[in-house]
């Protein structure tokens, strides 16, 4: 997910890492020194059209590789989350570094992600521009809860609950589509959808530059 700028009732504002407040945590992730940066598929191939694989190998230097890959690929591109299937990896993964409308940083990856039911009385749909690292360029209002609880499994099978509120909401909804094979762009009527690829096509290699400049100043 591209980025956009928990509760603002919380008074606690220290970085959550897999959901836990931990009092320091390093900018950039640790992941993205370790991580290789991958190439990110873009909206129109079919690792992004269909439903990602389970997740059954846990505790392996593959998947925690995989993880790092995947922190670093989202720095290059500033972004605020990344699935597996944007870095041409069929699994239910994604990873996340965001900082939330209330200043909280969000840092964390989840496998197998399925996001709660929200009853209708609790459900509040707003309206807020979102954007992709896999439709580089436009940004698109979207409805969306403003809260979401997904569960999964962390890299080493155990139980995962995170919860997020704003635009992490926003966030874990969006990386759980990718998942299912969907875009934002799938939330769109036929007219906006047209109109964010004319915007891609003409904003693509602009976003692909910054891309490169970005991974030559970490490094990458």
């Amino acid at each position: 997910m591209a980025v956009h700028f928990d509760d603002g009732a919380s008074q606690d504002r220290r970085v959550r890492v897999q959901g836990v407040p931990v009092d320091s945590y390093p900018a950039p992730a640790p992941g993205v020194a370790r991580g290789t940066v991958r190439r990110i598929t873009v909206v129109g191939e079919d690792i992004l059209s269909r439903r990602c694989r389970e997740v059954t190998q846990f505790g392996t230097p593959e998947l925690s590789r995989l993880i790092d890959d995947m922190f670093a690929t989202n720095a290059i591109a500033d972004g605020a989350a990344i699935a597996a299937n944007q870095v041409d990896v069929d699994l239910q993964l994604f990873v996340w570094d965001i900082t939330d409308d209330w200043g909280v940083r969000h840092v964390g990856h989840i496998a197998n992600p399925v996001l709660d039911e929200l009853p209708a009385a609790r459900r509040v749909l707003v309206e807020e521009s979102e954007g992709c690292l896999s439709v580089p360029g436009p940004y698109k209002v979207v409805a969306r809860p403003d809260h979401a609880v997904v569960r999964g499994q962390d890299k080493d099978g155990n139980p995962l609950v995170i919860e997020g509120r704003g635009y992490f909401a926003r966030c874990l909804q969006h990386e759980t589509d990718h998942l299912h094979g969907r875009t934002y762009l799938d939330r769109l009527a036929r007219r906006e959808r047209k109109e964010a690829l004319r915007e891609m096509e003409e904003r693509r290699h602009t976003v692909f530059a910054r891309r490169t400049a970005r991974a030559a100043e970490l490094g990458k």
